[in-house]
């Protein structure tokens, strides 16, 4: 006989936890952690269930993910800007569409890309003024905007280009966070003011990679990155290549995803190194030590373990895709409990990381959690900031790489520093961006060997 499922305390006596999520999601998805390991609470009439513990993610996103698919309310919010590409497709779809887009994503083409990573990384270090102040977390979506325009689409995102493509993500993540937040979405027929600015957007979007489409279309010429290989793959049973369209929802979906979660990720870390100066010390003294003032390279990675440690603690604490969710295609056990057909399972990376269990005072920012000793005693879904299984974010080698290499170019001559009185807060969009700009001070530095050689 199947367990119950326990019950997360009504916050409301008709919309249950509607409002609570709709205000205050990220509290309620840690709150629901105390309630076990797989719980629910109600919106209004409808029910959803939230995995918390390692072997329930496990569950759904690996032992049972053939029972799983994406959920409507997701392919309906993100199909609007993404079309049919990977992150929303499901079943052969998704599998012809991952099986085209793999060979993008082999480690030697990843590492390939690791000389752009750091010259762009370099430009904008090397462009900052000392004692200028910026918004950090727009710095970072265009760098990140950059990198991924360069090495996907061998595209200049630049000056005016990259103030529009920012402008349009950010009205596309307010848009689907109000349609999410709704126990019924908005028809994007409907001529309301908000379907318009979002239809905007995503003209604009269009517009853009359109162009670059075409551009690569009309001369024939394989510039050996993405693009070229979308434009140029075959299908292995009936030879057909990807339509327009196709190609469209593939280039928006990595390119949309390929630079807004790095940058989210960069900006948590920069605040999180301000906020923890031993943790910065630290890693300065690693990055001077294994660079000694050169350009960091790929192979020199693995010798910046406490670089890659930083990186995977801000995650840890924000998580750029801080939730998802799955459908059930049928009836299935988790665990000890039953689902019927239909239900929907949420996983929150944001609350999953929290557990004390697996990271005790988890509100504190501590590097070392990840150092090979400790990560190799964490269960493997027990820290999911690319999600896991079939549906693994297929660019999470690449995130990594560039952040680790970002990150590694810029303290070796620059610190930044929180102006007083910073708003941190975190906005749960599509992804966990801070609500508000992250204005910081830009310091120069000397590696420790240049000082002392000086």
């Amino acid at each position: 006989m199947a367990a119950d499922i326990p019950k997360v305390p009504d916050d409301h006596w008709l919309l249950g936890s509607l409002n609570a999520f709709r205000e205050h999601p990220l509290d309620l998805v840690v709150r629901s952690l105390g309630f076990g390991d797989l719980v629910r609470w109600r919106f209004a009439w409808t029910w959803f269930y939230q995995a918390n513990h390692p072997d329930r993610v496990h569950d759904v996103l690996v032992k049972h993910a053939s029972s799983f698919y994406k959920t409507p309310r997701i392919k309906q919010v993100l199909g609007n800007v993404l079309g049919d590409g990977l992150l929303v497709s499901d079943g052969e779809t998704w599998r012809q569409r991952r099986r085209l887009v793999q060979p993008a994503f082999h480690t030697s083409r990843i590492e390939s890309y690791g000389e752009t990573m750091t010259g762009y990384a370099e430009a904008m270090r090397d462009r900052w003024l000392p004692g200028a102040e910026y918004d950090i977390r727009d710095e970072m979506m265009k760098l990140t905007l950059g990198i991924v325009g360069k090495t996907l689409f061998d595209a200049d995102m630049e000056g005016d280009l990259s103030e529009r493509v920012g402008r349009a993500v950010t009205i596309s993540q307010e848009h689907g966070n109000q349609q999410f937040s709704r126990l019924l979405t908005t028809p994007t027929w409907l001529p309301t003011a908000e379907n318009r600015r979002s239809q905007s957007a995503t003209a604009d979007l269009d517009a853009i990679l359109s162009g670059i489409i075409q551009a690569r279309r009309s001369s024939g010429e394989d510039r050996g990155d993405l693009l070229s290989m979308l434009l140029l793959s075959r299908d292995a049973d009936d030879g057909a290549g990807l339509t327009d369209q196709q190609v469209r929802d593939e280039a928006m979906t990595l390119f949309l995803a390929g630079h807004e979660t790095t940058a989210v990720a960069l900006t948590w870390t920069w605040v999180l190194l301000h906020q923890h100066p031993a943790a910065r010390e630290q890693l300065e003294t690693e990055v001077d030590h294994v660079l000694s003032g050169r350009t960091p390279r790929v192979k020199d990675l693995p010798n910046l373990p406490y670089t890659r440690q930083v990186i995977q603690e801000a995650m840890r604490l924000y998580p750029p895709a801080w939730i998802t969710g799955r459908r059930a295609i049928e009836p299935v056990d988790i665990g000890p409990y039953h689902l019927d057909s239909d239900s929907i399972v949420l996983i929150s990376p944001y609350a999953v990381h929290r557990q004390p269990e697996y990271f005790p005072e988890p509100e504190l920012f501590d590097p070392d959690r990840f150092s090979d000793a400790n990560q190799a005693s964490l269960p493997r879904y027990a820290y999911i900031p690319f999600g896991g299984g079939p549906r693994i974010c297929i660019g999470n080698h690449f995130a990594m790489q560039e952040a680790q290499l970002i990150l590694a170019s810029m303290v070796q001559r620059v610190r930044l520093d929180l102006l007083p009185g910073s708003d941190l807060t975190p906005e749960p969009l599509i992804t966990l961006r801070p609500k508000y700009p992250v204005m910081m001070r830009v310091a120069l530095r000397q590696t420790k060997e240049a000082a002392q050689a000086a």
